[in-house]
């Protein structure tokens, strides 16, 4: 099958990609701005696409992954929150989609987020959270015969990509090493649901294969604590696990931490969707240990 990834630059999109590609699909990865030559994403063709702007879809594809919706890391200094999100996460997306549809693609993925199904009280007052859930809709309302449209939406999302620099896993990385003395060391209290970049595009497969069009999928795979989630870092780096911090944390901003810090946001996926989607489960120790392989030199 011949695929355009969309944000395949990035870390979810570029494992998809890379993973998809090892599948023996036809893989073309898209974005604003191309991947490092001579690595595995700067391996595989790439297509200058901008889904906020553009009016035309490329020609020639069956299937697209769309791993660019914007979240809370993405927003330009001095944008309006409330104008900003509808912008790019309630119109672009859609609209985009349909112009996919329109270019002849078969099958179209969204890569979205998990709050508006896991905890859709949250939707109410937060214009980031109501953005996901309009992007969403909006796609799967796409859905007919010969355009099968489905969302999977994924909680917070660990990984690597070979050859891909990700600040926030480094940044994460040298915490846990101790090289940001004095910062003080410790987790934020509370959880929330995780899921590995493997797990997820192992879904996105799924998705593809065996997806019902028209529906949106929760995935998840491990319910940890941040304390657990910091420790697998610290523990990876040869450390002890740091103690729960009654402050805000500044690896993990409470701006980031929608559900409230000292809160958990858990929940357990579908068992009859999980094994029609095909991904694996408990894989966030092991992804961590990867990253921290991966950027424990820099």
């Amino acid at each position: 099958m011949k695929i355009l990834v969309v944000g395949g630059a990035g870390m979810i999109g570029g494992h998809a990609a890379v993973h998809l590609k090892s599948k023996g699909h036809d893989v073309t990865i898209a974005g604003r701005t191309p991947p490092t030559p001579n690595t595995p994403l700067g391996d595989l063709p790439f297509i200058k696409v901008d889904y906020i702007n553009d009016t035309s879809f490329p020609a020639g594809f069956d299937a697209l992954v769309f791993c660019a919706g914007q979240d809370v890391r993405h927003i330009p200094e001095g944008e309006d929150n409330e104008t900003y999100w509808k912008k790019v996460n309630s119109v672009a997306v859609p609209r985009f989609f349909q112009l996919a549809k329109d270019a002849g693609v078969k099958v179209a993925i969204n890569v979205g987020s998990f709050y508006p199904q896991a905890a859709p009280h949250l939707v109410a007052g937060n214009r980031y959270v109501e953005s996901r859930k309009d992007s969403c809709e909006g796609i799967r309302a796409l859905n007919g015969p010969g355009f099968k449209a489905i969302s999977v939406n994924a909680p917070f999302v660990v990984g690597t990509v070979p050859g891909l620099i990700v600040p926030m896993f480094v940044a994460y990385t040298q915490y846990a090493q101790g090289k940001f003395a004095p910062m003080p060391e410790g987790a934020p209290g509370g959880g929330v649901n995780f899921i590995s970049t493997q797990s997820l595009a192992e879904a996105v497969e799924g998705a593809i294969e065996r997806g019902e069009g028209g529906k949106a999928y929760l995935v998840g795979d491990e319910n940890l604590s941040y304390q657990d989630y910091f420790g697998f870092f610290f523990q990876a780096a040869g450390r002890d696990v740091p103690p729960v911090l009654d402050q805000e944390h500044p690896m993990l901003p409470d701006a980031a931490i929608f559900a409230g810090r000292g809160n958990d946001l858990f929940y357990e996926p579908d068992a009859a969707e999980t094994a029609t989607l095909g991904y694996r489960r408990n894989d966030i120790r092991r992804t961590v240990n990867e990253i921290v392989n991966q950027y424990k030199d820099l």
